[in-house]
């Protein structure tokens, strides 16, 4: 809730804190874990048409700023409307420009980590989930449908099922 209230204070367009830091703290609490277990950063996503680095960067400050440690260090900050722009490098393959932040949970690599979190102006939390929450929920692990399989698969796949052993793995 930290994160949410203090992102929410800063009026990003567009956000979402997304992946990891949903799915584990989900897993966590069906698992019996003490929230934070097994969480590496909380990824933000929002959505700036202007898609210059220096643009993100102040961004990416302006966020930092705005927490004390561990947080600081723990927001990781990215404009969706850039992605198309790093992921090819970093990950290989083609990687289409996105429209909003939503629509990046439709590329994740896993319909659980497909999952969005917002903290609205009236208190309340609003979900993106493109897939359902039914994997999430259910601890089971799939490649998403109609993208191809995320290169480092089984390693993504060894490092949840050595912090959450209980995952349901579902190979294609």
């Amino acid at each position: 809730m930290h994160v949410l209230t203090t992102v929410r204070g800063l009026g990003l367009t567009d956000w979402r804190v997304f992946s990891g830091a949903v799915y584990q703290s989900v897993w966590n609490a069906v698992t019996g874990r003490p929230a934070g277990y097994g969480r590496k950063d909380f990824d933000l996503g929002y959505f700036d048409p202007d898609t210059s680095w220096d643009a993100e960067d102040v961004i990416i400050k302006r966020v930092a700023a705005a927490f004390e440690e561990p947080f600081r260090t723990d927001v990781e900050v990215r404009n969706q409307a850039r992605v198309h722009l790093w992921h090819p490098a970093k990950f290989g393959g083609s990687y289409s420009a996105l429209t909003n932040t939503d629509e990046a949970l439709t590329r994740f690599v896993a319909p659980c980590f497909a999952v969005g979190v917002r903290l609205e102006e009236d208190g309340k939390i609003t979900v993106a989930a493109p897939f359902g929450l039914e994997d999430v929920f259910n601890l089971t692990i799939r490649p998403t449908p109609d993208r191809p399989l995320a290169n480092d698969w089984d390693r993504i796949i060894e490092k949840a099922k050595a912090r959450w052993p209980e995952l349901n793995v579902v190979q294609v």
